[in-house]
């Protein structure tokens, strides 16, 4: 692909990428640095192209690695280190202090709301929330992978719905 190949494909698509940005960053102007950041390092790295591959998922993959990287940036700004002996990480804009007995009764909430899932849904979501990935469980359980991926859906969905109490209003 010659390079005004490349640049006419990449202007076709730098229009698609702004509502993923958006959705990563929830800011305007912070979406449309990321998709600029994005372009630039799609021209700067167009040898590490493979022509014949999908050019947009090339380009959705540099945006959220971009961002992912610019985010641990920031959080690693926002940490200091402290050299005492006890060697504690202080994040310099979380000084709250919290009511353990509020988590301790979210928990309780939680647990009980998961026993009211049926089986067939709390399996499922379980062994999800342990780490297995969804091929996994459609393993073993022996259902297929899209059933799998509706069970958790469905879970999560009755979940929300059990702990209506917590969400932020």
């Amino acid at each position: 692909m010659t390079a005004l190949e490349f640049s006419y494909s990449i202007s076709n698509l730098t229009k698609s990428l702004k509502p993923v940005a958006y959705r990563l960053t929830r800011d305007n102007e912070d979406a449309e640095d990321l998709v600029q950041e994005t372009v630039f390092k799609a021209f700067s790295n167009r040898e590490k192209f493979a022509e014949g591959t999908n050019l947009k998922a090339w380009l959705f993959t540099i945006m959220k690695n971009t961002f992912i990287t610019n985010y641990q940036r920031m959080v690693r700004r926002n940490t200091f280190i402290d050299t005492t002996d006890n060697l504690h990480y202080i994040n310099s804009t979380d000084n709250i202090t919290e009511n353990l007995a509020y988590s301790s009764f979210a928990m309780k909430d939680i647990k009980k709301a998961i026993d009211k899932l049926d089986e067939i849904y709390r399996k499922p979501f379980m062994m999800h929330f342990r780490g297995f990935k969804y091929f996994e469980i459609a393993e073993k359980l022996d259902i297929p992978i899209g059933t799998v991926k509706n069970r958790i859906h469905i879970a999560r969905k009755e979940l929300k719905g059990y702990l209506k109490a917590y969400s932020k209003r």
